[in-house]
């Protein structure tokens, strides 16, 4: 069991979703903890956000030091950091000592996604990754649904440090399974080159435009579909509704899409679900009430699943086919474009809502995602880095 494959995607899928219930039991329980230590509303936002510094600055190296020294290490440490950043927040007595939390928390997030998707890569032929990524976000979208209910419900049994602390423990046993497994060994082909030759791969870069303009979709949509609803007199605990939803059918849909993704072709399935996803915009702009909201928005959100959980195979298929096994760098590379989408989607959203309006908002970002599509498109499928760019890792 120490060196089995099934035995790795599950300790990959516990890290995962121990990483999104330490990220989605903040949500109600630490900006009550901030305020008790002084903090003003501008200063919890900053305390929030302060999390994608390190998520965006650690994600390629550390990807880049995994392709290296091999998946184990990292993993072990990116969890016995997440278990170390609850361990802060549980036991803070001032603002700074949040902030070192939640950066500590953001670097440890990186490390997990990007390290345990490339595990993943090493692990399974291209045939097979749809399926077993699509396993693991369904994980991480049960994650996101009982996250802050735990959070709520710890919270009022055991006081504010009782949730971090349930969390601390679960990422140290994270990390204690990861220092017991043996990393079996690697089935992808291809030798680990340096960060520029990988960044220069065009279909990993398509691929890493396609998670910016989706990220930036989703993340976009997010205040400004509550701001409309608002207009509308829904309320938040309804438009809360409207979001749980969308995460049931989120949970759902992630291994359907992987298996299809392995049946299809991963590109062919996230070139769908763009285009999908620019039809439905103009669709959910016309929300006229909490019910039409309801089922627009599950239905933007599903398709939108036809591209996040196809893409994520799609990255390590396209490290693939050019020859190189630097999947820690390419996921790096993903998870940074997912963050990028994160900052900016809400920023311009908002911004165009305020002076647009959410209907003309949603009929003008469809026509860059369709434009995305064609980008993908357009690039080969095998496009192979030639052998005299593939250097030998420890130079460099």
């Amino acid at each position: 069991m120490k060196s089995s494959r099934v035995v790795a995607v599950a300790f990959v899928i516990l890290a995962t979703f121990t990483d999104l219930v330490a990220y989605s039991i903040a949500i109600p329980v630490l900006p009550d903890l901030s305020r008790r230590l002084g903090a003003s509303p501008t200063m919890i936002g900053l305390l929030f956000a302060s999390f994608g510094v390190t998520l965006l600055t650690v994600s390629i190296p550390m990807g880049a030091v995994s392709d290296r020294v091999g998946r184990k290490w990292p993993l072990v440490g990116g969890m016995a950091a997440l278990a170390a950043a609850t361990l802060l927040f549980a036991f803070a007595t001032t603002l700074p000592w949040l902030f070192a939390a939640r950066l500590v928390q953001g670097a440890a997030d990186a490390i997990t996604w990007v390290v345990g998707f490339a595990l993943i890569a090493d692990l399974y032929e291209v045939s097979d990754r749809g399926r077993i990524t699509g396993i693991v976000m369904m994980g991480t979208g049960a994650a996101f649904m009982i996250g802050p209910t735990i959070g709520g419900w710890l919270y009022e049994a055991g006081g504010i440090r009782l949730p971090f602390i349930v969390v601390a423990v679960m990422a140290a046993i994270a990390a204690l399974c990861f220092l017991w497994l043996e990393i079996p060994e690697r089935h992808a082909d291809g030798e680990v080159v340096p960060i520029s030759m990988v960044l220069r791969v065009p279909a990993i870069a398509a691929c890493a435009l396609v998670v910016v303009t989706i990220s930036a979709t989703l993340s976009m949509l997010e205040p400004v579909l509550s701001l409309h609803l608002g207009t509308l007199g829904v309320n938040p605990a309804r438009i809360g509704l409207i979001y749980g939803a969308a995460a049931v059918a989120t949970t759902v849909l992630h291994p359907v899409c992987g298996r299809l993704a392995d049946r299809f072709g991963a590109r062919r399935i996230t070139m769908i679900g763009l285009v999908l996803s620019a039809c439905m915009l103009p669709i959910l702009g016309h929300a006229w009430s909490f019910q039409s909201a309801v089922w627009l928005f599950v239905v933007q959100v599903a398709v939108a699943t036809f591209v996040v959980t196809p893409s994520l195979a799609y990255m390590g298929e396209a490290t693939s086919d050019a020859g190189v096994r630097s999947f820690g760098v390419a996921y790096g590379l993903y998870n940074l474009a997912w963050g990028a989408g994160l900052l900016s989607g809400p920023a311009i959203g908002g911004f165009l809502f305020e002076r647009v309006g959410f209907q003309n908002l949603a009929f003008g970002w469809a026509p860059p995602v369709a434009l995305v599509t064609l980008v993908l498109a357009g690039v080969k499928s095998t496009v192979r880095l030639k052998p005299a760019t593939i250097v030998n890792p420890t130079s460099g």
